[in-house]
């Protein structure tokens, strides 16, 4: 397939209309000053839709689970609070904009099943309900830093990607493992627009995903993960920018080729394969020196790899020739 012309997001805006850090926090404050129960009445979410979510999902009655203490957060920042993390998502196939929680109910988790296709020993399918029986569920504290230069820390729950490869049983050409959701226009009018490459496919080297940090998410906050967050199965790389971090997963293939990503194919001078947080390489149209916390709306310094570099640095040491970090 050839490369697409780059289309513009919606949630891009030229330097001249983007909200001053000064008036977004005196926004903060009058937020505040009305009550987070006014803020969520008036984006029409609430607890109720994350409760019937949790009621129709069989898997309810495996969370919480226990947390892993290796993996950590500054304890300066805290966890991003749940409400504000159910209210601010990106989902293409429910919307361009940042408050599809409300569409994204629509999607319907069960039955849900993953293909494993490939370069494996042979191929299978795997409900979603019979994977997490296989799986050693735990729950982990993330740094997620979005492309968009704001971030968060969630409590996910799910297990290590490594855990469901040895179940795949790759071979030895098996080079990338390729990540597909799913595509159904009637539940997702996001995938109505034609000029996006639907459905949406993301992919990791190998040895990306076999390290320990990349995790396979099923759950957040102690509970299952929310549709908008990516129900039932999404992908946390956290030393990547978030969009790497492939939602509502249908499909797991292992290449022996390179796969090409949803965004990579729409605008491969801005976002590649690699997406490795870095805050020496700017986006084409914004620094990536800072991040804004999603909580506080402070301007942050961002770290090489978001500040898991001692976990994943090592993968990249024989690849000095590529673009890793767009």
């Amino acid at each position: 397939m050839g490369k697409r012309n780059f289309i513009k997001p919606s949630w891009i805006l030229p330097e001249s209309q983007a909200t001053s850090e000064s008036v977004f926090l005196n926004r903060r404050e009058l937020v505040k000053g009305l009550g987070m129960g006014g803020l969520l009445a008036a984006s029409g979410m609430t607890f109720a839709s994350h409760r019937a979510h949790a009621a129709e999902d069989p898997s309810s009655g495996l969370y919480p689970v226990t947390r892993n203490e290796k993996y950590k957060i500054d304890p300066n920042r805290g966890i991003t609070p749940e409400k504000l993390n159910l209210t601010y998502n990106n989902f293409y196939e429910f919307g361009s904009h940042k408050q599809i929680h409300e569409a994204a109910q629509a999607l319907k988790i069960r039955p849900w099943e993953i293909a494993i296709d490939g370069e494996v020993e042979a191929p299978m399918t795997i409900g979603i309900d019979d994977l997490l029986k296989k799986m050693p569920l735990e729950e982990r504290l993330y740094r997620h830093r979005c492309v968009e230069a704001w971030s968060m820390t969630v409590p996910w729950s799910g297990f290590q990607l490594s855990e469901l490869i040895k179940v795949a049983k790759p071979t030895s050409d098996a080079k990338f493992v390729r990540f597909e959701t799913f595509e159904d226009k009637d539940q997702a009018p996001g995938q109505k627009q034609f000029w996006y490459p639907w459905p949406y496919v993301e992919g990791l080297s190998m040895a990306e995903a076999m390290n320990e940090m990349t995790f396979m998410v099923t759950g957040a906050y102690g509970k299952p993960v929310p549709k908008q967050m990516g129900a039932p199965l999404r992908l946390a790389v956290p030393w990547k920018y978030g969009f790497k971090h492939i939602k509502s997963i249908k499909k797991i293939s292992f290449t022996k080729e390179r796969p090409v990503s949803f965004w990579e194919e729409l605008g491969p001078a801005e976002y590649g394969f690699w997406a490795n947080v870095n805050p020496e390489v700017d986006h084409p149209r914004w620094t990536q020196a800072t991040e804004r916390d999603l909580e506080s709306g402070v301007r942050i310094p961002t770290l090489l790899f978001n500040g898991y570099g001692e976990q994943v640095a090592h993968l990249y040491k024989d690849l000095q020739n590529e673009s890793l970090y767009r």
